[in-house]
C-alpha cells in the first residue's frame, strides 16, 4: 500500500511512541495514585492517534491522485471523521472509571511530540553537517 519511504516512517514513529510510553510508564508509576487508570489512558490515546496518523497517511496518499476539488473535499471529510473519533476517544476516557482522561490526552498528544522532536534532531544534524 505505502511506499518504502512512507513504511518506514510510520514504523520509526511508532517504535518512538512506544519508547515514549516506556519511558513515561515508570514515571506514572512512581508520582500517581491510579498510576494504572493513567496507563490505560495513556495506552488508549496512543493507540488512538497512532491509527489516525495511518489513516492520514492513507489520506494523503489518496488524495495526491484526484483533481485539486475532489481532494478537498475527501481530505477535508476525513478531516472532520478524524476529529469525530478523537472526540469519542476522549468521551469513552471520560465515561470509562477505569481510563484515566489526562492519560488519554497525553496518549493523544504522543505521536505530536514523537514528530517534534524527531524534526528538532533532525534540524541539529543538518546544522552540524554544514558546519
Amino acid at each position: 500500500m505505502f511506499d518504502k519511504k512512507t513504511k518506514k516512517t510510520i514504523l520509526d514513529v511508532a517504535k518512538a511512541v512506544i519508547i515514549l510510553i516506556v519511558i513515561a510508564t515508570p514515571i506514572l508509576f512512581l508520582f500517581f495514585d491510579d498510576a494504572l487508570a493513567l496507563f490505560l489512558g495513556l495506552i488508549f490515546g496512543a493507540s488512538a492517534t497512532f491509527l489516525m496518523f495511518v489513516e492520514l497517511a492513507i489520506t494523503i496518499k489518496k488524495a495526491v491522485n484526484m483533481e485539486a476539488s475532489r481532494a478537498n473535499a475527501y481530505t477535508m471529510s476525513k478531516y472532520y471523521l478524524r476529529f469525530l473519533i478523537y472526540g469519542v476517544v476522549i468521551f469513552v476516557s471520560i465515561k470509562a472509571p477505569y481510563i484515566n482522561v489526562i492519560g488519554t490526552v497525553i496518549g493523544l498528544l504522543s505521536v505530536k511530540v514523537v514528530i517534534y522532536i524527531t524534526n528538532i534532531i533532525v534540524q541539529k544534524k543538518s546544522k552540524r553537517k554544514e558546519e
